[in-house]
């Protein structure tokens, strides 16, 4: 049975980046109701063992749904932090080789995570030997594309419009003010010499 992750944070150090009733509903309802889904949809299924990327990567329907949310979210609340945190020079020398500085891959990955139509993801995620931003609809993930996820940013309504309204790029802005570095060049790192299994080991370590 999978349970909801505890978080490195308490709601009130990312208080002005995200209210308690946004907290409450975002990581409360409706991360914790992904994990209920995923546990009832799974319950007697050939899935009722397997590890959370396993599910993600062969199943359809309610059960990938349910279980890539689960993912969604507890890798969005680790690119979190409530204090700066720095970037390794591993990945600042990557990002500025496939975005030509820092500062032109923050404006791309806020302008796609802005122009996202709808609900969704916007990532960055390594395919291969070079950074990619993703934006994926829904549910979706990079790993089923074989790409792997290193940030994320939640653009589904829930995650933004008590505190900001329409104003996405205001949410946006103000994530990226508490995007967690030191997070990003970990799994990034792992991703370079462990491929997937740097996910698979980074979910494993949040449901063993």
């Amino acid at each position: 049975m999978f349970q909801l992750r505890n978080l490195p944070f308490a709601q009130e150090e990312i208080a002005d980046f995200l209210s308690a009733k946004t907290f409450e509903y975002h990581y409360g309802k409706h991360h914790q109701t992904y994990v209920n889904n995923l546990n009832n949809l799974i319950a007697g299924s050939e899935f009722e063992n397997a590890n959370l990327l396993e599910i993600i990567l062969k199943s359809n329907g309610g059960i990938f749904n349910n279980a890539a949310q689960v993912f969604n979210h507890d890798f969005f609340w680790d690119c979190i932090s409530p204090k700066a945190t720095p970037m390794s020079s591993e990945l600042k020398n990557a990002i500025e080789k496939d975005f030509n500085s820092i500062e032109a891959f923050k404006e791309e990955f806020i302008n796609k995570a802005t122009t996202l139509f709808g609900a969704g993801w916007c990532w960055l995620a390594l395919n291969g030997e070079k950074l990619e931003i993703l934006q994926t609809s829904n549910a979706q993930v990079p790993m089923t594309e074989g790409k792997i996820p290193l940030l994320v940013v939640d653009v589904w309504e829930h995650a933004y419009y008590i505190d900001y309204k329409n104003a996405r790029p205001n949410y946006l802005t103000k994530f990226w003010d508490f995007a967690n570095w030191e997070f990003v060049s970990k799994i990034y790192l792992e991703a370079k010499t462990k491929g997937m299994d740097a996910i698979k080991n980074y979910t494993l370590s949040l449901h063993s």
